[in-house]
């Protein structure tokens, strides 16, 4: 089966940096009057950024998604940062960013990485608590490097269907890339873009969009071509760590997290890797392919003596018991090893970040009540980004905007990257668009510690013969799903995101 029941892939940072707090010294304009007419929303500020003071204009507000009848279908809400001082289109890239779930708004990018302000959690992987939360100018912002278009598909943050239109043709693998293709050709339109560099940059399902949009604009005649594409918690193959009956390949993507997992809590003895977890991981990917798998495959096949070395090898790199791993027949789904590897502490770890715990009052439980990387960060989020919106941007909207979570039966049928009864895998499209285009490149950021899209089952999935590693860089980081809420990884992944829109090795 799919990946339906899954509510959360996407889904900040601690630290506070003193450069850039003269970022607000804004000019706001007048929101639109006209009910008939898009809300919008203009202010003038600056930040400094990537060791530069950049002065820019923002745009937040509606566009409209029209049928073949002129007839408005949609309302997509976005943010737009335009640099001042360039007049040549071609000498100012533009990057189109976006979350994932699906149905999770673009604030966790916005206002954890990218954006000219950004939320400061609190250090270490810790709970967020209550407002107030702390906005903070933001020296890791891209914007020096390129102009910036925060999109929330339709379902998400203030964007929605119109009229008598219906969720289904927005809410699914290629109706959702199909609406997004035509918001970005009516803002390449407005803003006389057409001959800047394109970068796409998604955030967990936010890649499984991205690689659909990269075929909705890529092919065909009217083709916008692209010039890279940011991957950050990469699931483009859902097959890659799916644990239902039968998917043992599922267990294989997931096992090198699992490891990193046990490594950060001290469930595994360092002292026998050299105290080096690059080494200890390197050795759990070969035991996931060499060993693992093929035990797992042949099954009662294989002569017990095999499978006790396999089931205590398993244990080893996992941190769990043998006599766990064999009861489970060396099949242990993702919430099952949440709840199982500090069961005697009382906690589970998260699935978004597993260096999060959260306390569990069933200490006899098979799975968690509740992911603690999550709950950990959303009231930050949220709080800042609509604080921002309101007092930084002048948006006066009330209806409510939606975080996550608003988006159901989502259409997962991709054609040729999957069906009704299989998994989802769009990597094909990724592929065929590094083919047909020479200048497309492909940068994947990886946490070690995310479970949600584990990095070893994107390193299979980018292995594939059809991917040009020539124009693929693979960057890992000391943290989860949303690297970016550990300071050390924001800043990173922020220098690893600039060097790749300016090409730089």
């Amino acid at each position: 089966m799919i990946f339906r029941t899954l509510a959360v892939l996407c889904l900040l940072a601690g630290g506070a940096c003193a450069a850039a707090q003269e970022e607000d010294k804004s000019q706001k304009t007048e929101t639109a009057k006209d009910e008939d007419a898009p809300r919008r929303y203009e202010t003038k500020a600056r930040v400094t950024a990537g060791g530069r003071t950049v002065s820019y204009k923002v745009i937040a507000g509606e566009t409209f998604i029209e049928n073949e009848k002129g007839e408005k279908v949609a309302s997509i809400f976005s943010t737009s940062y335009i640099a001042d001082g360039f007049a040549d289109p071609r000498e100012r890239p533009v990057a189109f960013i976006f979350n994932g779930g699906p149905g999770s708004a673009s604030l966790w990018l916005h206002m954890g990485v990218f954006g000219p302000k950004r939320v400061r959690l609190p250090e270490g992987p810790d709970d967020d608590g209550a407002a107030p939360f702390d906005l903070i100018a933001n020296p890791e912002s891209i914007i020096d490097v390129a102009d910036m278009v925060f999109i929330d598909p339709v379902g998400t943050g203030w964007s929605k269907t119109l009229g008598e239109t219906k969720t289904d043709d927005y809410w699914g693998v290629k109706q959702d890339a199909a609406s997004v293709r035509e918001f970005i050709r009516r803002w390449l339109v407005e803003n006389k873009r057409w001959n800047s560099p394109k970068y796409l940059i998604g955030e967990s399902y936010g890649t499984t969009r991205s690689a659909a949009v990269l075929e909705a604009l890529e092919s065909g005649w009217t083709d916008i071509a692209v010039n890279g594409v940011v991957l950050i918690s990469t699931v483009l193959n859902f097959g890659l760590d799916a644990t239902d009956a039968g998917n043992e390949v599922g267990y294989i993507g997931l096992m090198p997290g699992y490891a990193a997992t046990a490594w950060y809590h001290d469930k595994v003895d360092k002292d026998a890797w050299g105290g080096d977890m690059e080494r200890f991981l390197d050795e759990a990917r070969v035991f996931a392919t060499d060993e693992y798998l093929p035990a797992l495959l042949k099954g009662q096949l294989a002569p017990q003596a095999e499978r006790d070395a396999v089931a205590a090898k398993l244990a080893a790199f996992t941190g769990l018991s043998e006599s766990y791993v064999k009861r489970a027949n060396m099949r242990i789904p993702l919430r099952r090893f949440m709840r199982e590897l500090l069961r005697d502490q009382g906690l589970a770890v998260g699935r978004l970040d597993s260096r999060f715990t959260g306390v569990e009052a069933d200490r006899v439980g098979e799975n968690p009540e509740y992911d603690p990387s999550a709950y950990g960060i959303d009231a930050a989020y949220t709080a800042g980004m609509l604080d921002y919106f309101s007092r930084d941007l002048g948006v006066d909207i009330i209806e409510p905007y939606t975080t996550l979570g608003g988006v159901r039966r989502w259409n997962w049928d991709a054609e040729d990257g999957g069906g009704e009864n299989s998994y989802v895998n769009v990597a094909p499209w990724v592929e065929r668009a590094m083919r047909q285009n020479k200048d497309l490149r492909v940068l994947a950021a990886n946490g070690y510690y995310d479970l949600a899209t584990p990095f070893f089952g994107t390193e299979i999935t980018l292995a594939q013969p059809g991917f040009d590693r020539s124009r693929l860089t693979i960057t890992y980081y000391e943290a989860g799903h949303m690297m970016y809420i550990h300071q050390p990884s924001l800043e990173a992944l922020a220098a690893d995101v600039r060097a790749f829109i300016r090409n730089e090795p």
